[in-house]
């Protein structure tokens, strides 16, 4: 399957960039996976929002949720790219 399409929209500050992020090239297209975290559903634990991996196609909770899920996802395999997985929210 070919890449989702994404482009580094700003800096920090929110201006707009023209910067390449070199992560990108390794973005997949991955299945939705629902609408769960998947370790909160293993551990019994909530979760607020949700974040799905774009390299492996996990689905775990943001920073704002009890666990952070999703951040612990990032530093046990360094996946370095994510989208939301929350209805109307299409970054990534």
């Amino acid at each position: 399957m070919p890449a989702p399409v994404f482009v580094v929209a700003a800096d920090a500050e929110g201006n707009p960039s023209t910067a390449q992020c070199p992560h990108l090239a390794e973005a997949q297209e991955v299945p939705d996976r629902g609408a769960a975290c998947e370790d909160c559903l293993r551990e019994g634990t909530t979760w607020v929002h949700l974040r799905q991996c774009l390299v492996c196609g996990g689905t775990r909770c943001c920073d704002n949720s009890p666990r952070r899920h999703a951040t612990a996802h990032f530093h046990s395999s360094r996946h370095p790219i994510m989208r939301s997985a929350e209805t109307g929210e299409p970054w990534g």
